[in-house]
């Protein structure tokens, strides 16, 4: 590592013990709203979760971590899926943290969140796997702390190839999340319709997380009230500027809708030509990932067999059984790993049950005695 430099951009006091208890209780009751009354999609802040948020700068480029440190444990290094961030860990967070003992830190992949570097478009495994190596290394030096690497997705891929390629020497084991080979590489060819078919813009981060919730990209409200923050980003220039492309400022009319509580939005915006156009500012993806396409076959194909052959401890879970292929089914049959399959969740299952998937890492964390649990816990 050339140059290692940390920039403190905020602490938050540590998560008090019944933290977890009162978030199921909080959610429990949104989901028991009364008709009528309208969901709260207001944006929360990373700060509720995590204790850190740091630049790290390796090599001139700048990697964003967020982290939540306890002086003990292994640590949980954690991988986003495609087009998230780090946030997208952060309800988990919370939840594994009071059930073990460990300490959590979660990157923004290169061409994601607020990760800068110098070549953002270089998503290929090969480069992103070198990147979770080295930020390791700039963080702990030679002698790292025993590492779990957990990943989901996109993300899952990038934890198999990292473990593959031995760039964590302190490994303790490798936790996937509904990412399989076989699923992924069928599931390419209709990827680019799946990503036409989102909004290209949103009129506010309000607005980001309702649709992600409604549209079922991430079922649990309060994950995509941090999350989704991660995901978007401020357009660089006001619909009303003139640098503002026809197709953008068409693809985000919308008509005056009732609200749950029958009230009506008075947001409307005119097509450009008629004489007002508001001057809001919008929101649009932070990457492009129909740009990326040229890298999905290396993220994928020959997962499988990587994954079988990582010599640690390794946990597969996975939204439903049928995701499963010929290789790790047989992997699976011969004890290679463990498997947990978690029903009722979408493809964001660790935002979707952060409470399930917290649970299953916890026990088999205990279970291959890389931690213990937390005094006062009772599982």
């Amino acid at each position: 590592v050339a140059a290692v430099k940390k920039q403190r951009h905020g602490s938050a006091p540590t998560i008090p013990a019944d933290h977890d208890a009162n978030r199921r209780r909080s959610g429990e009751a949104a989901r028991r709203l009364p008709p009528g009354r309208k969901r709260d999609f207001s944006p929360l802040p990373w700060s509720q979760y995590f204790e850190t948020m740091e630049d790290l700068e390796v090599e001139n480029d700048n990697i964003k971590d967020i982290s939540f440190y306890i002086s003990q444990g292994p640590v949980l290094l954690l991988l986003h899926g495609g087009g998230h961030s780090a946030l997208s860990w952060a309800v988990f967070t919370s939840a594994i943290c009071s059930r073990v003992t460990c300490r959590v830190v979660a990157l923004d992949l290169r061409g994601h969140g607020d990760t800068k570097v110098k070549n953002s478009e270089d998503l290929s495994a090969e480069t992103m796997a070198k990147d979770v190596g080295r930020v390791v290394e700039a963080l702990y030096g030679e002698n790292p702390p025993p590492i779990l690497i957990i990943g989901h997705s996109m993300g899952g891929a990038i934890a198999v190839h990292t473990s593959a390629a031995n760039h964590l020497p302190s490994l303790l084991g490798l936790c996937v999340i509904d990412v399989v080979e076989g699923t992924a590489m069928d599931a390419l060819n209709s990827m680019q319709n799946f990503l036409r078919s989102r909004p290209r813009t949103f009129k506010s981060l309000e607005n980001a997380i309702e649709w992600s919730v409604k549209s079922g990209q991430i079922r649990n409200v309060e994950s995509a009230r941090v999350s989704m923050v991660g995901q978007v980003k401020r357009c660089e220039e006001p619909l009303s500027s003139p640098g503002i492309s026809k197709g953008i400022s068409e693809g985000i009319i919308e008509e005056e809708e009732e609200d749950e509580d029958g009230g009506e939005s008075n947001y409307k915006l005119k097509k450009e030509g008629d004489q007002e156009i508001k001057n809001v500012s919008l929101f649009t993806w932070r990457i492009e990932l129909a740009k990326t396409e040229r890298y999905w076959d290396g993220w994928f194909r020959g997962l499988s067999s990587l994954f079988l052959s990582c010599p640690v401890p390794k946990l597969l879970l996975l939204a439903g059984v049928d995701r499963l292929d010929k290789d790790l089914t047989i992997g699976q049959m011969q004890g290679k790993f463990q498997m947990q399959v978690l029903p009722q969740c979408g493809h964001a299952v660790h935002e979707d049950a952060p409470d399930k998937v917290a649970e299953a890492l916890a026990v088999f964390m205990v279970r291959h005695k890389f931690t213990e649990w937390k005094d006062g816990f009772q599982w």
